[in-house]
């Protein structure tokens, strides 16, 4: 029987046929691939001409190019659309794929070829990018174990395998927790929640076999609100306890022990690699580089948040107490109260704010800001078979209607998706032989209207669809020649620039009176919403900062000092809370039980800093349109997309900020955007 995974796909774009795509294919297309890359990589390791660019580096970079294909459809699916089938071949493949890249890295005779090339790289007349891609390629078998003895090789290769296996299960048993989660309501359990958020929670309800009754999930768009504006205290207690516990609850799905091999492990390997510990290896990495600077970064916002987060709190004691409450505000109530105190100092709540933010209405606004910075048009494209029937595609096209991108949008929650919001992309850009353009994925968990009513979202929401975008951008604009540096290939803690950046445009009073339409009567929002939101823009941003800190302080602890024999992973991350004073009524923004950023592979471990380092650069590029007086500047634009947005991987990360900025930002700037400092300081 044909494999579609194995044939060339003549589909519009190349898109992947989603359509003739079942679960039992991919096994034998694994196999296919990893054995073509397995052949790819013995016959440049075993070359016998001597090692030059082209028959080594270039030659790696085309090499697994069916693994790459095979691998983007099926992470992306069991990302999104999951089944148990699916999740069976996650297990298995996620350490038989770490067994591949370990016996890549380790292969003696293909570094000895880089090692020499690397060696002899100031004589090799090579591109600056050339030049950049080299020194990667030779970085990455390094830091991948090319240089150890067998004996450590080995023990590296077993550890890198037992962590793929374990980060999967982690994950697997988060979306376990969220998917099987749901809280039943009856009509006078509603009191505080919108109309809009009500038909959304009855259509949750039917959907899983329960007419008549509401709904709740742990989707961050339906817990967040209900606990946000639910009035009933024992059930937002019950929703807050399930969200904050996701992955600690007992049985098979619980995470603890999980967590302690896994930082045990990445201890190990850190040692084997000589570093001192598993944050020291992975900051070598980043623009940050040490544990020390990201610790200074991180206390700079911790003394103002912390003193900020107390007046937060003793704000919300006080209306509650006002109100006659018995009981000291806590974790399941801090949401609330907060939108009771902006209610009341600003006119602001949810339910006044939702029908401004409708989902069609913000993605038209982020294209516009596409359009407006980088002369690019969406255009959908409604008979591309895709692989759900929410998911929606869009050719992007530039000034001169030339093919730039495909760009999929998969915006709504369901049971078969893991929760968050992220980028992926199921095919990256690159120039190595030819021009192959990508197609980018944005994928979100919002709470579907309704019977075909608008998607209504938060504030919140709007940003993380702007956040998401941003990364999106990231891929689609990308421009180099070498897949290693593609997109959003950069350094851990400079790739949320420019997400964190494009939220700045979501806020600005030209964009939301032309986008926030009212979804009944179709008005846009008017000036005096605009200015309370402005004036409301620091709000509660002592509890933001908060749980954001906790989580980034406990993410660096926990791989400074690894695990101990009589590890508890809750116990460890209470402890690690009371050495910074944590607040008792304020959680972690992601508990270690469920911190997919940190676990789930280690792309964010030791980095979930990353959001905030990169937001000491967005706060200061933001200034840069600013500063001109024109949101959209054309000169500014054309830098930002030069050396930010198109450039990739292709020079260092500090480098391409000076490109774009003339210099590097400081903290300052941060703090002024989080209105811990004077405007004008």
């Amino acid at each position: 029987m044909s494999n579609p995974l194995l044939t060339p796909w003549a589909t519009p774009y190349r898109l992947p046929p989603f359509d003739q795509i079942d679960s039992a294919h991919f096994r034998p297309a694994f196999e296919t691939a990893l054995a073509r890359h397995r052949a790819e990589i013995d016959e440049i390791a075993n070359n016998p001409s001597e090692p030059d660019f082209a028959n080594t580096i270039e030659a790696l970079e085309r090499a697994g190019a069916l693994l790459t294909d095979v691998g983007s459809v099926f992470w992306n699916l069991a990302s999104t659309d999951t089944d148990p089938k699916l999740q069976e071949i996650e297990r298995d493949m996620a350490s038989a794929l770490s067994r591949h890249s370990s016996e890549i890295s380790m292969n003696a005779a293909l570094f000895r070829r880089v090692e020499a090339l690397h060696e002899n790289r100031d004589s090799l007349d090579l591109t600056p990018e050339q030049r950049r891609v080299l020194e990667l390629t030779y970085k990455n078998f390094v830091r991948a174990g090319a240089r150890l003895n067998d004996e450590d090789k080995a023990r590296l290769k077993s550890i890198m395998e037992r962590l793929a296996e374990l980060s999967t299960r982690f994950s697997q048993n988060v979306l376990a927790d969220e998917s099987s989660w749901l809280l039943l309501l009856d009509e006078s359990d509603l009191d505080g929640l919108s109309a809009d958020f009500r038909a959304a929670a009855a259509q949750i309800a039917a959907d899983r076999g329960a007419p008549g009754k509401y709904a709740v999930t742990l989707a961050r768009s339906s817990a967040e609100t209900f606990l946000q504006t639910s009035t009933r205290r024992d059930l937002r207690e019950t929703v807050f306890r399930a969200w904050a516990s996701r992955g600690e609850n007992g049985g098979e799905t619980d995470n603890r022990q999980l967590i302690k091999e896994i930082v045990e492990l990445r201890a190990q390997r850190a040692k084997l690699m000589g570093f001192e510990s598993f944050a020291d290896f992975k900051l070598d990495d980043t623009m940050a580089k040490t544990p020390r600077a990201v610790r200074e970064l991180l206390d700079n916002l911790w003394t103002p948040a912390l003193g900020r987060a107390a007046e937060e709190r003793a704000q919300l004691q006080a209306l509650a107490d006002q109100e006659g409450a018995t009981f000291a505000v806590g974790g399941h109530d801090w949401r609330y109260y907060a939108e009771r105190v902006k209610k009341e100092r600003y006119d602001l709540d949810q339910a006044a704010l939702r029908p401004y933010f409708q989902l069609e209405k913000m993605t038209a606004a982020a294209f516009h800001v596409a359009e407006r910075l980088f002369g690019l048009r969406f255009v959908e494209q409604k008979d591309l078979r895709l692989y759900h029937p929410d998911v929606r595609a869009f050719e992007v096209l530039d000034r001169d209607g030339k093919h730039v991108a495909l760009f999929l949008a998969d915006y709504f929650a369901r049971p078969s998706k893991r929760s968050g919001a992220w980028m992926s992309d199921f095919r990256s850009q690159h120039k190595l032989d030819g021009e192959v353009r990508p197609i980018i994925v944005n994928v979100m968990n919002f709470t579907k209207g309704a019977d075909g009513a608008a998607t209504l979202l938060s504030l919140d929401d709007a940003r993380t669809l702007f956040h998401e975008f941003g990364h999106a951008l990231h891929g689609m604009l990308s421009d180099v020649t070498f897949p290693l540096i593609s997109g959003t290939s950069v350094a851990r803690d400079f790739v949320e620039l420019p997400s964190q950046l494009y939220e700045h445009w979501l806020m600005e009073p030209e964009i939301l009176k032309q986008f926030a339409l009212h979804a009944e009567t179709g008005a846009p929002i008017p000036d005096d919403l605009l200015q309370r939101i402005a004036d409301a823009r620091h709000f509660n941003q002592g509890f933001a900062a908060v749980e954001f800190c906790a989580s980034a302080y406990v993410d660096l602890h926990i791989h400074e000092s690894g695990a101990s024999p009589d590890f508890d992973a809750s116990a460890f991350e209470r402890q690690s809370l009371d050495s910074i004073s944590m607040p008792e009524e304020i959680v972690m923004r992601h508990r270690l039980p469920h911190f997919s950023h940190v676990f789930s592979g280690d792309g964010y471990s030791a980095g979930y800093y990353s959001y905030l380092w990169a937001e000491v650069l967005d706060a200061d590029a933001f200034a840069a349109f600013k500063e001109t007086g024109d949101l959209f500047a054309p000169d500014v634009a054309d830098r930002l997309r030069t050396f930010i947005y198109a450039a990739g991987g292709r020079q260092d990360a500090a480098d391409a900020y000076v490109g774009f900025r003339g210099r590097m930002p400081t903290v300052e700037a941060l703090l002024r955007q989080r209105g811990f400092a004077p405007a004008n300081a």
